[in-house]
């Protein structure tokens, strides 16, 4: 990053700045609330209001203060990563500005004052009890699976159900020593008896009683659309309640029924019938829902919504941890440890953190695109797509009223050879899609200018990863990492593997 980067940067969710005279336990402050939350850089030694370049060499004590601000005023200490970078400050000096880069924490940080913030646009702020605790659930410091349900007793367990899981997992004491002595389903505190939140919804006689909305609703949609009002077009809404194994059981088992096949003769004279969704794809996206949503948030229910073309499972809650919607692939958390591991005796859930990846990988083995993740407000949308599979009609036979598109010219006179789409056209696509989520204020200017020259750098097809674009442009560590964040976050690459760790190649736009 260079001073004139800095300089140009808004002061936004992942970037501020702070004059070297700031005191420390101000400076604390956002320190704190970039760790709870997505990370990011604070520039000092510039003035956060008029943007005077101060730098910091020439006010060695204040300077080793701040640098001390992540030990002495952030509970726990927030790690740092320390940059200088070459300026010349107000009074025509050579001088450096400090850079802090913090990395999101899995921890929960807090001031002296035992005040927790967190970053929220360009602001940091202060969260109330609610807020906090709801943070401490999303960083898996505390698990509302484990926050007893007022007015549940004993009563309201099916020790049946209990007796079969622990016939299931070898355990060969009594279902209610079970209960007593293992993850805290039952506990006893004042001489009163407590059931947790996660034994209601693993082994309750009516989870739905204490968690209403603990359910899982299908919709099926007639075409591509969801609409509403005289134009609605549902078709099918049916609803799924029960223990957490009954809604993915009956869900499952039900979304089968909405599968279309795909009969045809394969290459041995056989028929070859194929589903328009792989079989452990449509469970995955049920099991990851039910699994990981958070049952904090009680006024709504885990929806799959089912068009032409596509499923879309909505479940309550936002990512919890250090997941994101670009490293879901490969980095695991879950909400909700004790579902999981219930789950993984019925072999629902196999290995921890495989799911995702293996359901990339089966789509893209019969060449549909792997899912796509997205949030919406406090929920997190799951998308898989048919497309691939169930072509539509190609565009240019339904806009040219029924007509087929002529053979193009160029096919006709290279002996057959299709027509290879121009290497700017292609990276044009790439180009606009950056300036639109500029416009959105998804990604800074600089950010996007260090992305399109990655763009303009290599070729399509060509493999590269941070060390390759640190040696062609001559950028940082740093600079080169969020070139690739962005690119991953706007579906711009796709990754490589084989090649070693952290490689792609350029998504061709159709």
């Amino acid at each position: 990053m260079t001073i004139e980067e800095v300089l140009a940067f808004e002061e936004m969710q992942i970037f501020d700045r702070k004059s070297i005279n700031i005191d420390p336990k101000a400076l604390a402050i956002p320190i704190i609330a970039f760790a709870n939350a997505d990370g990011g850089t604070i520039a000092i030694g510039i003035s956060d209001k008029t943007r005077r370049i101060e730098g910091v060499d020439y006010d060695i004590g204040k300077l080793n203060e701040l640098l001390r601000v992540p030990f002495d005023f952030c509970i726990p200490t927030v790690k740092v990563e320390i940059e200088k970078i070459q300026c010349t400050d107000f009074k025509d000096r050579k001088n450096h500005v400090l850079l802090m880069h913090i990395e999101p924490s899995m921890e929960v940080h807090a001031n002296q004052a035992d005040e927790v913030f967190m970053r929220v646009g360009d602001k940091s702020k202060r969260l109330t009890f609610e807020e906090r605790m709801q943070l401490m659930y999303d960083k898996g410091e505390r698990f509302f699976e484990d926050k007893p349900v007022p007015e549940a007793d004993i009563e309201d367990i099916d020790l049946g159900f209990v007796k079969n899981y622990i016939d299931q997992i070898g355990y060969s004491k009594t279902p209610m020593e079970y209960l007593r002595e293992n993850k805290g389903f039952v506990k006893e505190k004042n001489g009163e008896v407590q059931i947790s939140s996660a034994a209601i919804l693993l082994f309750g006689k009516n989870p739905q009683l204490y968690f209403p909305r603990a359910r899982v609703r299908f919709i099926r949609y007639e075409g591509t659309e969801e609409r509403v009002g005289a134009e609605m077009n549902v078709i099918k809404d049916v609803i799924f309640e029960g223990t957490i194994l009954k809604m993915i059981t009956d869900a499952v088992a039900y979304l089968d029924t909405q599968i279309k096949e795909k009969t045809y003769l394969g290459e041995d004279g056989r028929f070859v019938k194929e589903e328009e969704y792989p079989k452990f794809v449509r469970q995955e996206i049920i099991v990851n829902a039910v699994t990981h949503r958070d049952y904090s948030i009680r006024g709504t229910d885990i929806q799959i919504k089912m068009f032409d073309e596509r499923i879309v499972v909505e479940s309550p809650g936002k990512l919890p941890g250090l997941v994101k919607t670009n490293n879901i692939r490969h980095t695991h958390f879950s909400r909700n440890p004790k579902i999981a591991e219930f789950l993984k005796a019925y072999s629902f859930v196999k290995e921890y953190g495989e799911g995702v990846d293996r359901m990339w990988k089966e789509l893209e083995a019969i060449g549909l695109q792997g899912p796509e993740y997205r949030m919406n407000a406090f929920m997190l949308q799951t998308i898989i797509r048919n497309n691939a599979l169930f072509e539509s009609k190609p565009r240019f036979e339904q806009e040219n009223h029924g007509l087929l598109a002529e053979k193009p010219r160029f096919e006709q006179e290279n002996h057959g050879l299709p027509a290879e789409k121009p290497r700017f056209e292609s990276k044009e696509s790439l180009f606009q899609i950056i300036d639109n989520a500029v416009s959105r204020k998804e990604l800074t200017p600089v950010i996007a200018g260090n992305v399109k020259k990655v763009i303009e750098k290599f070729d399509l097809h060509q493999i590269f990863g941070r060390k390759e674009i640190k040696k062609e442009l001559g950028f940082g560590d740093y600079k080169a990492g969020k070139a690739i964040e962005a690119m991953q976050s706007l579906n711009l690459i796709i990754p490589v593997a084989g090649k070693g760790k952290g490689k792609y190649i350029l998504k061709e736009m159709q």
